[in-house]
């Protein structure tokens, strides 16, 4: 079990997890992957040293760690035509040759599991438990798949180019790597972008690992503006899959709706949990230290809480003391060098700058009427002796956002709690759906017919009765409503129909221009 950190300890970094070691382990693995300090680019089956190298620090402490090489557009749409070359070659490979392909990639993946996750800490700030289940969740999902494709595959063809991934940095591995290594098995050749803001390294070595065994990935990296003409609107993408904010989402919507591309974009919503009538606190309690888990820095985190006012003594009675154990800290940092990593509930943000502008959020939300129930502070945290802190920001909860506020309409993506206090059950559902479209809700209620009959019209794509809802896995469906979601969606078999032809005049699930399908 790991030990309890306080900030008075004397704590140190543990022996073999810096960054250097990181590193060199990476180098070792994948000589031909890295280079000096820098990672590269993949395309055209070679790894290219070409791009401009940003230069990026970690978020955990502040120090220099490597940075995406970003290529010019002219150099991307290179790559985009190379990896239609690919496509053409690899939708003809026998599926039982990919799947043995796949299958030894998920193999190297599992040997080199640790250093995957290592570099997951050092490049976006996930604690040790985080890290290893983001990669597990990636090798375990295409599992699945593998084992299953036959009958998905069934009367369906890959698509006429490959698949575009352009997604955000805080799931490298269970949801970038998951869905290239799934739309490569279902026969189409992959390219990703590496996100500006974190795991260049993680997915390098991902990319190399899957590259050796013959799969057709490539791997790119620079701006949206720079290489959307070629990820988004080359004649040559076949499918374009999006996990991100609304803006950058609605841009590329435009674009592929233009072009009639397929798409499958993932994009961020409200999550909300309504309480009404209940009473099991003790629930409640147990499960809010788990609603932090990655600083709340997910697409389906739970930010906002709309509570019947009747219930709201009770709430705080059941929510301030959960709060108020959550731990944060280095996620590296230990007290023995034989001690285990710590086991924290999350550690930085992404970087020093999204932890000043949610803080910026919250005194700006306060000056304008939101009532701080908690805040938390860095004091309690553990750290190493004078490590740069400003990425990280301690557990903030405020009682009902002005309207004029981000805080109270926008996912926040920080450890950030608002709560809006409602007397009906109209007032109940309006609140639950302030943002036109979620991915996940929850309703906790002590009656069983108020949630058969409220929970269908709240506008979430799954909606858990007293229990958090999650991405899901394996056989999981996923999608969303409204402006949350937009294209196809995706999750078990849909997975593979999102990025497969089938039967003439096929109309797939999902959320588009002219009609929305639910499966």
């Amino acid at each position: 079990m790991a030990p309890t950190l306080t900030a008075a300890s004397t704590l140190i970094l543990k022996p073999g997890a810096a960054w250097s070691d990181a590193w060199q382990r990476a180098l070792a693995v994948a000589p031909e992957a890295f280079r000096d300090e820098r990672v590269l680019n993949h395309w055209a089956a070679q790894w290219q040293a070409d791009g401009s190298a940003l230069s990026a620090t970690s978020p955990v402490d502040g120090s220099p760690i490597a940075g995406p090489p970003r290529l010019d557009a002219e150099t991307a749409q290179q790559a985009v035509r190379a990896s239609l070359d690919q496509h053409r070659a690899w939708r003809h490979v026998p599926l039982e040759v990919r799947k043995a392909r796949v299958g030894a990639a998920l193999d190297a993946l599992t040997e080199h599991r640790e250093l995957l996750a290592l570099l997951l800490v050092w490049e976006i700030g996930k604690p040790w438990r985080l890290a290893q289940a983001d990669v597990d969740r990636a090798i375990d999902g295409v599992r699945w798949y593998v084992d299953g494709i036959e009958p998905m595959l069934q009367g369906r063809a890959p698509l006429p180019g490959p698949v575009s991934n352009i997604a955000s940095w805080n799931y490298p591995m269970s949801v970038l790597v998951h869905a290239m290594l799934v739309q490569a098995l279902a026969g189409n050749a992959v390219i990703a972008k590496t996100p500006t803001d974190g795991g260049a390294a993680c997915l390098t070595l991902a990319c190399a690992l899957a590259a050796r065994e013959g799969i057709p990935v490539t791997l790119v990296s620079g701006s949206g503006g720079q290489l959307s003409e070629a990820l988004v609107r080359s004649p040559e993408i076949g499918c374009v899959s999006f996990v991100g904010g609304r803006d950058t989402g609605a841009r590329i919507a435009t674009a592929v709706a233009d072009l009639g591309k397929r798409h499958i974009l993932e994009q961020e919503g409200l999550n909300t949990w309504g309480l009404w009538n209940f009473s099991d606190w003790d629930s409640l309690t147990a499960v809010i230290p788990k609603l932090f888990d990655y600083g709340k820095q997910r697409c389906t985190a739970y930010p906002r809480f709309v509570v019947q006012r009747e219930l709201f003594a009770d709430f705080l009675a059941a929510y301030l003391p959960a709060v108020r154990s959550i731990r944060t800290g280095h996620p590296l940092a230990v007290e023995k060098a034989t001690d285990p990593l710590p086991n924290l509930d999350f550690g930085p943000l992404i970087n020093a700058a999204k932890a000043k502008e949610l803080g910026d959020h919250v005194a700006e939300a306060i000056d304008r009427g939101a009532v701080p129930l908690h805040r938390g502070t860095l004091s309690d945290g553990a750290f190493l002796a004078g490590q740069d802190t400003s990425a990280y920001l301690p557990p903030v909860t405020l009682l009902g956002p002005p309207p004029s506020s981000p805080l109270h309409h926008a996912e926040p993506f920080g450890p950030v709690d608002t709560i809006v206090l409602v007397d009906t059950e109209a007032e109940l559902l309006a609140a639950m759906n302030a943002s036109n479209g979620a991915l996940v809700a929850t309703l906790s209620t002590d009656d069983p017919e108020t949630y058969e009959r409220l929970s269908p019209q709240i506008r979430a794509f799954k909606v858990g009765q007293g229990k958090p809802r999650s991405r899901g896995d394996r056989d999981e469906l996923f999608g969303g409503f409204g402006a949350s979601w937009r294209g196809a969606f995706v999750g078990g078999e849909l997975l593979v129909r999102a990025v497969t032809d089938g039967p003439a005049g096929e109309r797939l699930p999902g959320n588009f221009p002219d009609y929305h399908l639910m499966p």
